[in-house]
Parts: C-alpha cells; structure tokens; sequence
C-alpha cells in the first residue's frame, strides 16, 4: 500500500483548504493509498519560499526522511507560482524516491508522462503568476497617473522643520525621533534628503 502525504495551501487567512483535503482524501481512498501525513499552510502566499512556508518545509523533510511514498496536493500552484521552485522542489523528492500527485491537473510523477506534464504545468504556473504581477502593475500606474499617492503619509511640515535644525545641531537621530514624535527611518530619510 503507497503511503502518502497530503499538502494543502490557502494564500489567504478567509480561504480554507477543507475542499482541496476532502477531494484528496477520497482519491486516496479509491486507489488503495494510506494517508500517513498532513501538511497545511495556511494564509501564505505560493510565491513565498520553503523558508516563509512552515508546513511546506516540514512535508520536504518528511519526504527526504522516507516517512511516505508520494505526496498528493490539489493543484500544482498550491506547491508553487515559481518555476526553479518547482523544479528544485522535483529533484529534491524525486531524488529520495517520492512521488507527487496533482489532483486537478490529474499528474502522477511516477509516470514518464506524470513527470513531462508536471513540468509544462510549473511552466504555466509561473506564467500566470507574471500575468498577475503586471496586471497590479498597471493598476497602480493607472492610480498613481490619477493622482493617487502610495507609502506612509508625509510628516507634518512644521515636524518636518524642526527634524531638520535638531539634524544641524548635531542631535542623535534617536534624540530627535523621540524629541519630534516620529520613527528613525523618518529622521533618517530627512537627513539623507537634505545631505
């Protein structure tokens, strides 16, 4: 019987990743597998590393351990929007001899043609995430261009002046940032400005 592990993801804290493990569970159960592990993230990002994805990390390890045969997820960008990811994530599994199964592309790596479809579907995942980075892109030149401004407000002017005589005085930026009600970065951006 193939042991197998279940990795879910959900980018965000109001998604949940109850539908993706009911659908595995059942996949596993039709073909006779032993569901021995669980790993989900949840509310994190699948542009984000192996270091900013816990459960992601510890289902890599399990897999290196031996701990299972194959892991089963829903969909390939659940494992990953980036390509050397995916790819690093492949070789380092495939090479302690772990499978992967992706329900909604229906891939099974431990085919020839499991492995060749895998690496067509990274290639897309990929492609989408760009879509998406140049849509947001384009909507924010799109606000800037109407007048729109980004980033943490501007100080006062009247803060903004006395930041910049305690700075010719030769105060502490720690001194003045107390004095002046502000953060470190604020004096220092000031004092960068008017160098």
């Amino acid at each position: 019987m193939k042991r197998i592990a279940i990795y879910a993801r959900v980018s965000t804290g109001d998604q949940t990743t109850e539908n993706q493990i009911r659908e595995l569970e059942i996949v596993a159960e039709k073909s006779g597998w032993q569901i021995v592990a669980r790993f989900i993230d949840n509310g994190i990002s699948g542009a984000k590393g192996r270091d900013k994805r816990p459960e992601f990390d510890k289902l890599i390890r399990g897999a290196t351990r031996k701990e299972f045969d194959m892991i089963a997820s829903w969909s390939v960008d659940r494992l990953s929007r980036s390509m050397p990811d995916l790819v690093n994530f492949m070789s380092e599994i495939q090479s302690v001899g772990c499978d992967l199964y992706l329900h909604q592309q229906a891939i099974d790596t431990s085919t020839p043609s499991g492995r060749a479809l895998f690496q067509m579907c990274g290639v897309f995942a990929e492609f989408e995430r760009a879509m998406i980075q140049e849509r947001v892109k384009s909507g924010m030149a799109r606000a800037k261009a109407s007048g729109k401004t980004f980033g943490r407000p501007k100080v006062a002017q009247d803060v903004e002046d006395k930041i910049k005589i305690m700075i010719q005085n030769d105060n502490t930026i720690r001194a003045i940032a107390k004095e002046c009600g502000v953060g470190l970065s604020v004096v220092q951006r000031i004092k960068r400005e008017a160098a």
